[in-house]
């Protein structure tokens, strides 16, 4: 099994995440997302594993979420993920991918169990 994990490790769930895979004798690929941003491309795909729009992956509560006016209803889906590659930040995370066919969002971390049934 390949588990990758989108991970910061100032955010404490995604510290959590990490511990928890780790617990249960796993040792994913880390992708510590604001040193190596996702290209739109991989955003995409992680979207359709998620089966999230670009919207519902955004962290709303981020600056620069409102500096970039991301509010903004009329912004369609390749203007979010562009905001997403270019301000990394923005993403949820942690993101748990199993084998490039399923995906989680770590939060609460127990979330992503759910990948294992």
């Amino acid at each position: 099994m390949k588990l990758t994990i989108y991970h910061n490790p100032r955010c404490s769930k995604s510290r959590e995440m990490l511990a928890l895979l780790r617990e249960r004798g796993f040792e994913p690929d880390i992708v510590e997302y604001l040193k190596t941003p996702p290209d739109a491309e991989t955003l995409r795909r992680l979207l359709a594993l998620l089966e999230l729009t670009p919207r519902a992956l955004i962290r709303s509560k981020e600056a620069e979420y409102a500096e970039l006016g991301l509010d903004d209803p009329a912004l369609d889906d390749a203007a979010l993920i562009a905001a997403m590659v270019t301000q990394p930040k923005l993403i949820e995370r942690p993101i748990v991918v199993v084998d490039d066919a399923r995906a989680a969002i770590g939060r609460p971390p127990e979330a992503v169990l759910k990948l294992f049934d």
